[in-house]
């Protein structure tokens, strides 16, 4: 999977299809996906490939997780209707989302202490109603990323054996309605898909 990080905007797609057919040609590459594009970029690289008779994107990877969902309002349908797999980066919003009783077991940068104090409130009905369930709040923001059907695949990154096998709690945990609901509640998304989100 070759997945396009960075692209130079001026570049015609015409082009940047061409290079990567080459790649695929010479057996480098099988796949191509997208990284931080908007949904009219999905939109205008698979509407060039499919011009050409070539796959296109099959991927993107996006920042995407319960404090950050903007990509709610069109990237995620431009996945769905072109059917890219959704690889989210940052799903448990650079730890913030592990939960605070957790915060002497993590690394703690800047940053993460700003985001967390900017999201105080939220983090303590959040982490509250991960007691209520009884399960752990980084394992409830994985549990809720995968309830989305384009979401293949979070990029989770654990520093330890431990870490990865305590994600796998993640796959038994299934979130009902009310549960979502309460989630959405807590962590407000921007209201569904443009341009209903902010148009009616």
């Amino acid at each position: 999977m070759y997945q396009m990080h960075h692209v130079d905007r001026n570049t015609p797609w015409e082009e940047i299809w061409q290079a990567m057919e080459v790649l695929v040609q010479q057996g480098k590459v099988i796949y191509v996906g997208s990284s931080n594009f908007a949904g009219w970029h999905i939109a205008q690289a698979n509407e060039a490939a499919k011009a050409r008779h070539f796959m296109g994107l099959v991927s993107e990877q996006s920042l995407y997780n319960l404090s950050a969902r903007t990509i709610e309002l069109e990237v995620i349908p431009a996945c769905k209707e072109y059917g890219l797999g959704l690889i989210p980066w940052s799903p448990l919003a650079g730890g913030i989302l592990a939960g605070t009783k957790e915060e002497g077991k993590r690394r703690q940068g800047g940053r993460s202490k700003e985001i967390a104090a900017k999201y105080a409130e939220p983090l303590a009905k959040y982490e509250a109603f991960c007691d209520e369930l009884g399960e752990s709040p980084a394992d409830v923001a994985l549990a809720w990323m995968l309830h989305n059907p384009v979401v293949t695949a979070p990029i989770i990154g654990p520093r330890t054996m431990e870490q990865l096998t305590g994600s796998l709690r993640t796959l038994e945990i299934k979130l009902n309605d009310e549960q979502m609901k309460k989630l959405d509640e807590i962590w407000p998304g921007p209201g569904g898909t443009a341009p209903e989100a902010y148009a009616w």
